[in-house]
């Protein structure tokens, strides 16, 4: 299994690429549609060009996943590659040279895309050194999910994310920071409409945005094709943005059945990071956390669970997220988040779908990724076990392939057909 373009003669005598079949995989296709048997995944040209019986699979090199179950690359909606999920992650960001953070990025998206995550939306980092990160996993000069990035998240003066976002008060100076991080390059927009955990000062149930501004940063991102993710804890935060064409909702901690409503009427996502403050709370002061992050996030985690429920039922879109770079919760498995989505009240099917094809959709990839299909990138993960029976099995990565390319093969001998 080598990157190269081998090339072959066809039954008709036509050269053609050569081609790798996946085959004897249980197939979770990400669509929600049950698992199926018998099928084999064929790949060429970073892309999947097939999905057939394995009877009538094509010739190619063929690895054999007898056991495994074999899905769509996961998908995570909400990660800080420059963050490293230490105690006290805000220190090194800070403090460390930009070179060493630009290395750490690249080293945890790697960590990422070996736990078969294969495409990642970074919401924050520095100085817009995610930024290479991308391009230089675009490039293939480093093994890397496919990175969406938004460079400085825009926040009034003082607000949560002062510290690494671009500090923006009025309606005019937010959409000059829009711009801003258009001219970078972002794929997206974030914006801090509330309080948070992780800034000394504030608090997750304030407002901080005004509904001006909110407004005012969607529409910017909108003339440019890009979407907007806000970071929303506060219920009036979440309305305003709601309110203001959102396309996804961070957090959501304090959600109520009017907001869920409304998110269901207009197709806001949830992007509920549950991981992130329970390991905050978990950690505590003795993992050397600071007092008042531990403070807040023990303060939410009640609320931030009711909320996720609420969503659930009520049938707000779920798109999955980890947070991670956060205190202690590193980037790489998806395993901790969808367990408490588990927990909270999705199906594993459904939390499966919230890591796939809902989370594509969310990023605006859904003809592109999250789905086992013909036409579909060939991002594929296979894990030894049943996910649906057990979701741990998404943490015993056997195959990862990101656009084609074999990123981890533990296979061995017997995966040759």
């Amino acid at each position: 299994m080598t990157g190269g373009a081998a090339r072959r003669g066809d039954p008709d005598g036509e050269l053609m690429e050569d081609r790798l079949v996946l085959a004897g995989a249980t197939l979770i296709d990400g669509t929600g549609a049950p698992p199926e048997e018998g099928r084999a995944v064929v790949v060429a040209s970073g892309q999947v060009t097939d999905v057939v019986a394995a009877s009538r699979a094509p010739s190619g090199t063929v690895l054999r996943l007898d056991g495994l179950s074999l899905l769509p690359g996961l998908i995570n909606c909400h990660v800080h590659l420059c963050l490293g999920a230490e105690a006290d992650p805000v220190r090194p960001l800070l403090d460390d040279p930009p070179a060493l953070t630009a290395l750490k990025a690249a080293l945890r998206a790697r960590q990422t895309v070996e736990a078969g995550v294969t495409t990642v939306r970074d919401l924050g980092g520095k100085d817009y050194l995610e930024f290479s990160v991308r391009r230089a996993i675009a490039e293939r000069l480093l093994p890397g999910p496919r990175v969406l990035a938004a460079g400085r998240g825009i926040c009034m003066t003082g607000g949560h994310g002062w510290w690494f976002g671009r500090e923006a008060d009025g309606p005019d100076d937010v959409r000059k920071a829009v711009r801003e991080q258009l001219k970078m390059g972002a794929d997206v927009i974030k914006i801090f409409a509330t309080g948070g955990v992780m800034t000394p000062g504030v608090e997750p149930g304030s407002p901080q945005l005004t509904e001006a501004e909110i407004r005012a940063a969607i529409e910017e991102a909108r003339k440019a094709g890009r979407r907007v993710a806000a970071h929303a804890q506060a219920a009036s935060g979440i309305r305003a943005c709601v309110d203001a064409g959102i396309t996804s909702i961070e957090h959501g901690v304090f959600l109520d059945q009017d907001l869920v409503a409304r998110m269901k009427q207009t197709g806001a996502y949830l992007v509920p990071t549950l991981i992130a403050p329970h390991a905050i709370a978990g950690g505590g002061e003795a993992a050397g956390i600071p007092a008042f992050m531990v403070r807040k996030a023990r303060a939410v985690l009640e609320a931030h669970g009711r909320s996720f429920e609420l969503a659930v039922r009520g049938g707000v879109p779920i798109a999955a997220g980890t947070d991670a770079g956060t205190p202690l919760n590193p980037h790489g498995s998806m395993v901790p988040e969808l367990k408490f989505m588990i927990r909270y009240g999705l199906s594993p099917m459904d939390a499966l779908r919230a890591a796939t094809s809902s989370a594509a959709a969310a990023l605006g990839l859904e003809r592109e990724v999250g789905r086992v299909a013909p036409g579909f990138a060939a991002d594929l993960v296979a894990v030894e076990g049943d996910p649906l029976a057990d979701i741990d099995a998404l943490g015993r990565v056997r195959l990862v392939l990101a656009n084609g390319e074999p990123i981890v093969n533990r296979l061995g001998a017997a995966g040759r057909g």
